[in-house]
């Protein structure tokens, strides 16, 4: 009897490790129609980072069905538009809201390289395409939204401040230490790599998404450390002052510490659990 329950506990847990394993898509099954110039391919840095991203992928995690909540979002990780953080700032997320009953979508978007169009777009058709494939994969339509990290939560914010369709206008976002601004308290390498270091006016005001916020604007989560020397804390707090200006929703948490990039899911950030009841309990109320 002992031997058949600890082969049962066994066969749970391997069924329970092959839950976590996502459905690995190109966002482009025919590939990209356009490309970013880089001379050489991607590569990964170490085994949790990616750089020169070319190749855009979807990475899908799904609740068990009986747990659904009908929500999805899409993950953009950060790494200054140079790489992508995508185990912590991705998977390692990803996990996690699928034990809120939440579909996740790990987004490996192309890296611009001064093509500052080619993320949104990366970004709009992974939102499209979890609406498109939505009775698939058990989810409602219109409660499908998006998520970023640092330069990620740039694009996340830009995804929801430059919607051209319902079909890609996100029903929430949720932006960790995000870049926000291309202004004077932007993230040097990621306005560099994204718009270019001599843009113009008119460029750099297209992408300070503080400055796109419309009463259109989703409902936005905003997560942030006080001490952040990577990002200046001002990104988040900016957008969310835009959004009470336009009459938004949003919440806005700033931690004492923690400084950069602490992801806030299988790391060692003191704040952790704080942030993610909040954020657990932020999600559970957009019903």
């Amino acid at each position: 009897m002992k031997n058949l329950l600890l082969t049962g506990m066994a066969w749970l847990g391997m069924l329970a490790l092959h839950a976590q394993q996502p459905l690995e898509l190109p966002l482009y099954p025919d590939g990209p129609a356009e490309s970013a110039g880089f001379e050489s391919g991607e590569y990964w840095v170490d085994s949790g980072r990616v750089a020169d991203v070319q190749t855009p992928m979807l990475y899908v995690y799904l609740p068990e069905r009986a747990a659904a909540t009908g929500r999805a979002v899409v993950i953009c990780p950060g790494g200054g538009y140079a790489r992508l953080a995508i185990e912590k700032e991705g998977h390692a997320v990803a996990r996690w809201m699928t034990g809120q009953g939440i579909a996740a979508v790990v987004l490996k978007y192309r890296m611009p390289n001064g093509h500052y169009d080619i993320p949104l777009k990366d970004a709009q058709t992974a939102l499209e395409t979890v609406r498109r494939r939505a009775a698939e994969w058990n989810v409602e339509p219109e409660k499908v939204g998006i998520m970023g990290f640092s330069a990620g939560g740039h694009l996340a914010s830009t995804a929801a401040t430059h919607f051209t369709s319902e079909a890609n206008r996100p029903a929430f976002a949720v932006l960790v230490y995000p870049v926000i601004t291309m202004g004077g308290a932007t993230h040097g390498g990621s306005r560099e790599r994204l718009i270019g270091k001599d843009a113009g006016a008119d460029l750099v005001e297209l992408f300070s998404n503080e400055k796109q916020v419309t009463a259109e604007t989703p409902t936005s989560f905003i997560a942030l450390s006080d001490d952040d020397r990577g990002v200046p804390p001002a990104n988040g707090v900016r957008y969310y002052l835009a959004l009470r200006e336009h009459g938004v929703p949003g919440e806005l948490h700033v931690y004492p510490t923690g400084g950069h990039g602490w992801g806030g899911f299988d790391t060692r950030f003191r704040y952790e659990k704080e942030f993610q009841t909040s954020l657990a309990r932020w999600l559970k109320d957009l019903e």
